[in-house]
C-alpha cells in the first residue's frame, strides 16, 4: 500500500486514540443521508454497501499507517446504509387527507402537548370507511375541551370521534420537520378530539406502559401536587402530570435535565445500588472476603439499571445513559478503566446502530456533548494528576466543574434547538444536582423496595423534600432578571461546524487539538450573522409573519399557535402572539406589493385585488385574478414559504423544496 507521508505520520501520532472518532465517522454518513435532496436509489445504496465492506475489511487487514483512512470511509458509508435501512424498515401508511369520524385504537402512550393538553398515542388503529392498508400504524390525538375524565390507561382500547390530518411539515424552510420525526415514530396521522373517550376494553394490559402508569399513579397518590408529578417523571418517565408552567420554569433555570431520565439519573441509580451492595459486603467480612464483591455489585447494578431503562420507556437519552453505564459496569467486571472516551464512543456507536435518526435529536446531541466534555476534562485532570483543592473540598469543586463543563457543552445545542440560554443555570444546578445524588435518588430506590409492602410513602415523603427544594430553586432562578437569554436560530451548517471544532478540541491528542478552537469561533461568528426571513407564510396559508423595524408582526392574534410560537422563537424573541399581532401594519408592503391576508369562505367569495396587491389565503382562490396570489393550492405544493432580502432582490424559499423528495415528505411525484 502506498504511504501518504503527512497523513500517515499524523494518524500514527494519534494511534491508540482513534476509537472515539469511529462514531463521528458513522455520524457523518448518517447526517449525509438526511441531507440528501432525494432518497438514494438501489444503485447508490449498493455502492455505499460496497464502500462500507471495503473500508471495514481494509481497515481490519491493512497496516496502521493507512487502515484509519479505510475505517473512516467504511464507517461513513455504513452510516448511509444504516440510516436508509432504518427509514424503510419503519415505512407505513401516512394519512394523505383530512379525516373526521370514528377512531378506535389501543393506548400505548399518554403525555401532554405543547399547549398542555392531555395527548394519547394509539396503535392497532381502525378508522371508519378506511381500508386497513391505508390506515396509519399509529395516530396521536390531543384531548381538547373541558377534560374531566381520568387519563386513559396504556393498554386499554378506546373509541372516539376526532379530527385527523397528515403530520405537518416544517413551520418554515429549514425548520424542525415534524413529518420526519413522526415517520420514525410510525405516527401516520395527528389530530384532536373534543368528545369524551369511550373505553372499549382493557385490552392486553399494555405491558410495561401499563405498569409505568400504575406506578406513576401510586407515586402521585402518596406524594401529591407538583412534587409527586416530578417524582413520577424521575422514577417512571411519565410526565403527563407535570404542569406546563413547571416545565417552562425548569427549562428557564436549566434544570430540565433533572426531569429527563438520562445519564445523571442512571449513573446515580447504578452508583447507589453499587455502593450500597459494596457496603453490605464489607459489613459481612466472611462473605465479602470470599466472593468477588465488586463484580457481583457491578452486575446487580447493571440488572437494576436495565430494569430502570425498561420501566422508563427507553427514550434515546435513557438508552444512551444505560449503554454508558453498562459499559462502565462491565469494565469493572473485567478489571478495565470504567470512565474513558472509548466507553463514550462505544455507547454512541450502539445508539447510532440501533437508531440512526437519533443523531438529529436534541437529546442525543446534548447528552453526548455533556458526556464527552465531562470525560475529556476529568480525563485531563486524572492523566496530568492535577490537584483541584484539598481533599475535603474536592467533591464540591468536582460538582462545580461538572456543572460548568456540562453547561458549556450543551448550551450551543440547547440554544440551537430551543432558542434560549439559561444564563443563571449554574446557580440552579449547584443548588440542586447534589441533592439529587444524596437524597432524591436514594429515597427513590428505597421507595421502590418498600412498594411491595405498601410503605413507599415513607421514602416518598423524604423524596418530596428534595423535589420541593428543586422546584423552589427553579422558580426562584427563573424569576430573576436576565435568567434567560433568547437567541436567533442558526443556519443549518452552523451547529455541525461548531461540533466539528469542539470534537477536535476534545478528542485530538497533542497541541493540534487547539486547531478546533478557531473553527468554533468561526461557527459562532456565522451564528451571530444569521439572517431571518423578511416574510413567512404558514403551510396552510392562514398565518403570515412580516419582519418590521421593531420585531416580527403576525397577521392574526389567535390560531396557528404552534407556528406563531416557532417563528417568534426562531427570531430570538419571546413575545406573545397577540402582542405580535398588534404590530401588524395597516397596509403591509412587501416587494412593492400591498399584502392582503384573507381567510375563510366569505373572504374567498369577496376577494378583490389589483396588480399592486399580493393576496395570501388559506382557501383556493378563483383563477385569473390580476394580483399575485398565494393560496391553498400553492401552499399545498410548496409547504411553508420564506422571503429573504438578498443582493439580487427578493428570494422565495419553499419548505418542501428544502425538505426534498424523501419517504416522509411531499414531493411532486406523489402529489
Amino acid at each position: 500500500m502506498t504511504r501518504i507521508p503527512f497523513i500517515s505520520d499524523v494518524l500514527l501520532g494519534q494511534r491508540l486514540h482513534l476509537l472515539p472518532w469511529a462514531p463521528v465517522c458513522l455520524a457523518l454518513g448518517i447526517g449525509g443521508y438526511f441531507l440528501l435532496p432525494t432518497e438514494p436509489d438501489g444503485k447508490l445504496l449498493l455502492i455505499a454497501a460496497a464502500l462500507a465492506l471495503t473500508g471495514i475489511v481494509g481497515g481490519w487487514r491493512l497496516d496502521p499507517e493507512t487502515s484509519p483512512l479505510f475505517w473512516m470511509v467504511g464507517l461513513a458509508a455504513l452510516g448511509v446504509c444504516l440510516a436508509s435501512a432504518r427509514t424503510h424498515m419503519l415505512e407505513g401508511p401516512v394519512l394523505s387527507w383530512r379525516y373526521y369520524g370514528a377512531v378506535q385504537g389501543r393506548v400505548i402512550a399518554v403525555d401532554r402537548s405543547s399547549s398542555d393538553a392531555l395527548r394519547v398515542t394509539l396503535d392497532r388503529v381502525v378508522l371508519e370507511d378506511v381500508a386497513p392498508h391505508k390506515t396509519p400504524t399509529r395516530v396521536r390525538l390531543s384531548l381538547h375541551g373541558d377534560w374531566s375524565q381520568p387519563a386513559p390507561v396504556p393498554g386499554s382500547v378506546v373509541m372516539l370521534t376526532g379530527h385527523l390530518s397528515p403530520p405537518n411539515g416544517p413551520a418554515e424552510p429549514g425548520g424542525f420537520d415534524f413529518r420526519r420525526h413522526a415517520w420514525f415514530q410510525q405516527i401516520g396521522a395527528v389530530g384532536y378530539t373534543r368528545n369524551p373517550l369511550v373505553l372499549w376494553s382493557f385490552g392486553d394490559g399494555g405491558g410495561v406502559a401499563a405498569i409505568r402508569a400504575y406506578l406513576s399513579a401510586r407515586i402521585q397518590r402518596a406524594l401529591p401536587a407538583e412534587a409527586g408529578a416530578f417524582a413520577a417523571a424521575v422514577m417512571t418517565g411519565d410526565r403527563s402530570g407535570m404542569a406546563k408552567q413547571t416545565l417552562e420554569t425548569l427549562r428557564a433555570s436549566n434544570l430540565a435535565h433533572l426531569l429527563a431520565i438520562s445519564g445523571l439519573h442512571m449513573g446515580l441509580l447504578a452508583g447507589v445500588v453499587f455502593g450500597g451492595l459494596r457496603l453490605g459486603f464489607a459489613a459481612v467480612p466472611w462473605v465479602g472476603l470470599r466472593l468477588p464483591a465488586k463484580k457481583i455489585s457491578a452486575l446487580v447494578a447493571l440488572v437494576v439499571a436495565a430494569g430502570y431503562l425498561v420501566l422508563s420507556g427507553g427514550n434515546i437519552a435513557t438508552e444512551r445513559a444505560f449503554i454508558m453505564v453498562a459499559v462502565m459496569l462491565l469494565a469493572l467486571v473485567f478489571n478495565r478503566r470504567a470512565l474513558s472516551l472509548r466507553a463514550v464512543a462505544v455507547a454512541a456507536m450502539v445508539v447510532l446502530f440501533l437508531r440512526p435518526e437519533a443523531l438529529l435529536s436534541a437529546g442525543f446531541q446534548m447528552s453526548f456533548a455533556a458526556t464527552t466534555a465531562l470525560v475529556a476534562v476529568f480525563g485531563l485532570i486524572r492523566d496530568h494528576k492535577l490537584r483541584i483543592g484539598p481533599a475535603w473540598v474536592q467533591p464540591v469543586i468536582a460538582v462545580v466543574i461538572s456543572s460548568v463543563v456540562a453547561g458549556a457543552a450543551t448550551a450551543p445545542f440547547g440554544a440551537a434547538h430551543f432558542n434560549q440560554v439559561s444564563q443563571l443555570g449554574l446557580i440552579a444546578n449547584l443548588s440542586s444536582v447534589p441533592l439529587m445524588g444524596v437524597l432524591v435518588i436514594p429515597a427513590g430506590v428505597i421507595a421502590m423496595c418498600l412498594m411491595p409492602l405498601g410503605l413507599e410513602w415513607i421514602a416518598l415523603w423524604v423524596m418530596g423534600l428534595g423535589m420541593r427544594w428543586i422546584l423552589g430553586v427553579a422558580d426562584w432562578v427563573a424569576g430573576l432578571e436576565g435568567a434567560v437569554r433568547f437567541v436567533v436560530s442558526p443556519q443549518w451548517y452552523v451547529l455541525p461546524l461548531l461540533t466539528v471544532g469542539a470534537l477536535i478540541v476534545a478528542l485530538w491528542q497533542g497541541k493540534g487539538r487547539w486547531a478546533g478552537a478557531p473553527i468554533c469561533v468561526f461557527a459562532l461568528v456565522l451564528w451571530s450573522g444569521s439572517a431571518r426571513p423578511l416574510m413567512l407564510i404558514s403551510e396552510q396559508g392562514a398565518l403570515v409573519g412580516l419582519q418590521t423595524g421593531e420585531a416580527r408582526a403576525l397577521s392574526r392574534a389567535r390560531g396557528q399557535g404552534f407556528v406563531a410560537r416557532s417563528w417568534l422563537e426562531n427570531d430570538g424573541l419571546r413575545r406573545d402572539q397577540a402582542a405580535a399581532a398588534q404590530l401588524w401594519p395597516v397596509v403591509p408592503v412587501v416587494d412593492g406589493l400591498h399584502v392582503q391576508v384573507v381567510r375563510g369562505k366569505r373572504a374567498q367569495e369577496t376577494v378583490s385585488c389589483t396588480a399592486q396587491d399580493w393576496v395570501i389565503s388559506d382557501r383556493v382562490l378563483p383563477q385569473g385574478l390580476p394580483c399575485r396570489v398565494t393560496d391553498a393550492r400553492v401552499t399545498r405544493r410548496t409547504g411553508a414559504l420564506a422571503l429573504y432580502e438578498t443582493a439580487r432582490g427578493i428570494e422565495i424559499r419553499s419548505a418542501n423544496a428544502r425538505a426534498g423528495c424523501r419517504p416522509w415528505s411531499r414531493c411532486p411525484s406523489r402529489q
